[in-house]
């Protein structure tokens, strides 16, 4: 008890003996107490944000769910592209997924650099009997590749001249609508 007082006393200044009461001296007493927070009002326009806020992070959380098919397409995909690494291709990290189909063909544009050498490998579930990867250079011209097709799986070899956008035509010419899974290899 003795050691508590103390130590309020040293905190406070002792008032006129006469009185005999301890009067404690704060420097913050002379402002006011803050207000208690109160939650903020929900308007219209933060109603509407809050609802599009989550209906984006849940698009995105299901679309980043790769399904069955995507993982054993990418599987097949990095097969063949690990025979690249044989040759000191490095794998990018990214890769391109979705279902392909006879008619409907799928075109990713990518940024190569003059000088380097390029293989990008598809590779499909086996409902893909025949495929294929052509490549384009921005002023829409097909470019002469070194290409590679065996039944759910194809790759095309290519070394740019000139560095700028390039579009990836991935098709398939035979069998039934599939998962593919499109990666590419670089030196």
């Amino acid at each position: 008890m003795n050691r508590l007082l103390f130590s309020f006393e040293s905190v406070c200044k002792r008032t006129p003996p006469e009185d005999g009461r301890l009067a404690c001296h704060d420097r913050r007493a002379s402002r006011p107490f803050p207000r208690a927070r109160r939650p903020h009002a929900v308007t219209a326009g933060t109603a509407v944000f809050r609802l599009l806020t989550c209906a984006v992070l849940a698009a995105a959380t299901l679309h980043a769910a790769p399904t069955d098919d995507e993982v054993a397409a990418r599987r097949t995909a990095l097969e063949v592209a690990g025979a690249f690494g044989n040759d000191g291709f490095k794998l990018r990290d990214g890769n391109w997924t979705g279902v392909v189909e006879i008619g409907k063909p799928k075109v990713i544009q990518v940024n190569l650099y003059a000088g380097n050498q390029y293989w990008f490998t598809l590779g499909a579930v086996p409902a893909a009997k025949k495929l294929r990867v052509t490549i384009y250079d921005e002023a829409g011209k097909s470019v002469e590749i070194d290409p590679y097709e065996e039944a759910s799986v194809a790759a095309a070899g290519f070394s740019p001249i000139t560095s700028g956008s390039f579009y990836i035509k991935v098709e398939e010419t035979e069998g039934a609508a599939a998962a593919f899974c499109l990666v590419y290899s670089y030196k």
